[in-house]
């Protein structure tokens, strides 16, 4: 681990700090009229999702963790597990499938995703920000209605429910984001 003075610190760093592992979230430089400079560090931990407000002077050292990351291939999901397969190794790691969250639907059969390891220990998962579905259920196309721009709801094929313009029709396949579930383009 390396050791990085306070003022150091940016979005994105990982830190060892109090026992656990956070992330650096926000960091606004202060310079009070009184007294020495300061990095306000806003944390998020790694593990539990905790938030936490921190102070560091320049001063202070801090433990930087570097975390290794590797391209798995999704597999399948069995009792709230995900089962993931390394492809040079060919070796298969189960997860708990909370640690994408509200993403869970858009992880796709032989997707590849992209985990983050600490040591032996899987911190998180993230899949690609943009996903192909397929639209299984919204209202029919309307003429006439691109006078503003509308939208209109939609399920696809996944269980999510997202907004779609109004040409899309049932049974369309679209491209979506999947951290702001928001519709893209068409696939």
């Amino acid at each position: 681990m390396a050791k990085i003075n306070g003022n150091e610190i940016r979005p994105g760093v990982i830190l060892e700090h109090d026992g656990g592992l956070w992330a650096a979230v926000k960091v606004e430089h202060v310079k009070p009229g009184k007294g020495g400079a300061f990095a306000q560090v806003e944390l998020k931990n790694l593990r539990d999702g905790r938030k936490l407000n921190e102070r560091f002077r320049s001063v202070d050292k801090v433990d930087q963790v570097t975390l290794e990351t590797k391209d798995q291939q999704f597999l399948y999901e069995a009792d709230g597990l995900l089962t993931f397969m390394d492809s040079e190794t060919f070796e298969q790691i189960e997860l708990p499938a909370d640690l994408l969250g509200d993403r869970r639907p858009f992880l796709q059969d032989g997707m590849t995703a992209t985990i983050q390891y600490y040591g032996d220990e899987a911190l998180s998962v993230q899949i690609p920000q943009k996903v192909t579905c397929t639209v299984m259920e919204t209202e029919p196309v309307v003429n006439g209605q691109t006078a503003a721009k509308s939208f209109k709801p939609a399920v696809l094929d996944n269980g999510v429910r997202i907004m779609v313009p109004p040409f899309i029709a049932q049974d369309e396949k679209i491209v979506v984001h999947t951290e702001t579930f928001a519709y893209s383009e068409r696939a």
